[in-house]
């Protein structure tokens, strides 16, 4: 369960300005776990880097490396002996490691090792190892929401969003494609989602029953999408409430006007200009039952059991360490 990344390169740390050096100090003696996925992302990552410099500016740095069939929660069973947790891997690795560390009050850091890296993005994180450092070092954290999905009597976590239908297939038949054109995957995927699936679907938020027509529902905690643009607008993952997005529309180009308004209305550009593809539900606890059954998708993690699942809140179960302020993380 404990592997060894790469030995500490002083060489980074000393050939540092004395600024930059002065900004990681606080790491001296800091109890770092970093739990890691090695089949994440494309290798370029830089996190043998990233681990460098906190082993050279004295923290003491635990590395873990994910194995095969082992339960997320074995490698923080110990959680309460550290002072930071380092996910490195994909959203999947992030959010599964997230769900095992909830209400633990030790903060997490989302490093970006994946090919989307959302989470990342969600919390505007930098990419560059000494950045990321910095930001262990200056320990400012955020507390936010997770989701738990139930399926099958399985329960699993989340924190940026779950959904059954045109994403989960979009994210599906992206799989392939990732190892030559990494994040464009995702683009060239939806782009072949033209005709997807349409059903009738069956919700239940909060106890209240409602059906529609559609090609899918997201459940979504965070609300943005690759380059920090807006799903949705009125997502925050600090509010105690999913955001439940009804995918109306008639394929998932349609849906690019809404994110068209979603960006004006962050801007504060005025009245949305489109409408009718997407609504927007607030709940706690949502059942997604599709009466023909669609794949699931949670934090880009394709679940191999379909509709009907359940997800709820559960409010303020992690801190993520990001330089952000708590309102900069909402849409």
């Amino acid at each position: 369960m404990t592997g060894q990344i790469t030995p500490p390169t002083a060489a980074l740390f000393t050939a540092l300005s004395d600024a930059d050096q002065a900004t990681l100090a606080p790491l001296a003696g800091k109890r770092v776990m970093v739990v890691f996925n090695p089949k994440s992302g494309q290798g370029d990552s830089d996190l043998p880097a990233f681990i460098a410099f906190l082993k050279d500016a004295g923290a003491q740095v635990t590395e873990r490396e994910l194995v095969p069939d082992r339960p997320m929660s074995s490698y923080v069973e110990d959680i309460a002996s550290f002072d930071v947790v380092v996910g490195a891997g994909g959203d999947g690795t992030v959010s599964s490691l997230a769900y095992a560390s909830r209400y633990k009050n030790v903060p997490l850091l989302a490093y970006p090792a994946g090919t989307a890296n959302l989470i990342a993005q969600n919390l505007d994180l930098p990419r560059a190892p000494l950045a990321l450092a910095q930001v262990v070092a200056g320990a400012h954290a955020v507390r936010v929401d997770l989701g738990e999905i139930e399926v099958k009597e399985q329960k699993y976590g989340f924190a940026m969003l779950a959904g059954a239908g045109a994403d989960a297939a979009m994210i599906r038949d992206s799989e392939e494609l990732k190892e030559k054109f990494g994040a464009m995957a995702y683009v060239m995927s939806a782009m072949k989602q033209l005709n997807p699936k349409k059903t009738t679907f069956h919700l239940v938020l909060d106890g209240q029953k409602r059906e529609f027509e559609g090609i899918g529902v997201m459940v979504a905690n965070f609300g943005m999408a690759n380059y920090r643009l807006p799903i949705t607008s009125d997502i925050s993952p600090s509010d105690g409430r999913f955001t439940v997005v009804l995918m109306k529309a008639g394929n998932i180009m349609r849906l690019v006007p809404n994110l068209i308004d979603s960006v004006r209305a962050k801007l504060n550009l005025g009245d949305p200009l489109f409408s009718g593809n997407l609504e927007t539900i607030e709940a706690k606890e949502v059942t997604v039952v599709a009466e023909e059954p669609f794949p699931l998708q949670y934090d880009g993690e394709l679940h191999e059991e379909t509709t009907p699942f359940t997800a709820r809140i559960l409010p303020g179960a992690i801190r993520f360490l990001t330089a952000a302020k708590k309102a900069d993380l909402d849409t």
